[in-house]
């Protein structure tokens, strides 16, 4: 008789925990071996019983679910990660998939699509959501060209943003001149990165310089 597929189920809200748990608990191949309510315990349940396949929440408090992703792929490479979110905006997507997530559902998801993405994870196989497979092909699409236009590909505050980027201001400090909140400067600059195929803020610097979407006669 063959093995049946382990999985550890990752999220911060226990009616989530147990409605998923019910669910693959009725599928004769399929066994929960673990369930962590952080990215923190998460990590330590992949740790002790690396299990086949991960369904991992995004958004928790403490370590997020990309660092847990991230830091699971480390301790169990054979491991497989399945995001099961209810966010499907980039600044989430891509973070989770350069991470080492290898499919991608929203919470939406028919039970029975979210047994079959289970059973093709144990297999290597990925799952996207529609949503979310559309953005990764125009993101593809977009790697492809000769470079991102800061002026057509950035919002009028996402510009704001990485002017004061390239000019050296921290997120506190942009939040302060923006009066916006940290939250949303953080989510801007992953909105900047994403969207012109950078790094990381330096290259943001470097990138705003560079195409002029800063002047040297706006120093000072």
């Amino acid at each position: 008789m063959t093995e049946p597929i382990t999985v550890l189920i990752v999220d911060d809200h226990s009616v989530v925990r147990q409605g998923v748990r019910a669910f693959i608990e009725t599928q004769p191949d399929i066994t929960v071996v673990a369930e962590a309510e952080s990215g923190e315990a998460a990590v330590e349940a992949a740790v002790e019983h690396a299990p086949d396949v991960v369904l991992m929440d995004l958004v928790m408090p403490g370590m997020d679910g990309v660092e847990a992703t991230r830091l699971v792929k480390q301790a169990s490479p054979r491991t497989q990660v399945i995001v099961l979110t209810s966010y499907h905006q980039d600044e989430h997507i891509f973070p989770a998939i350069r991470a080492g997530a290898l499919s991608y559902l929203l919470k939406d998801v028919e039970p029975r699509e979210l047994a079959d993405a289970v059973r093709k994870a144990a297999r290597g196989e990925a799952v996207l959501h529609p949503r979310v497979a559309s953005r990764v092909v125009q993101e593809l699409h977009g790697a492809r060209r000769e470079g991102a236009n800061p002026f057509t590909e950035l919002s009028d505050r996402e510009l704001d943003v990485l002017r004061l980027i390239a000019d050296g201001l921290s997120n506190a400090e942009i939040a302060e001149r923006l009066v916006i909140s940290d939250k949303t400067v953080k989510s801007h600059v992953s909105n900047i990165l994403n969207k012109l195929h950078l790094a990381d803020r330096t290259q943001a610097a470097v990138f705003a310089w560079r195409e002029g979407v800063v002047r040297r006669s706006e120093e000072g």
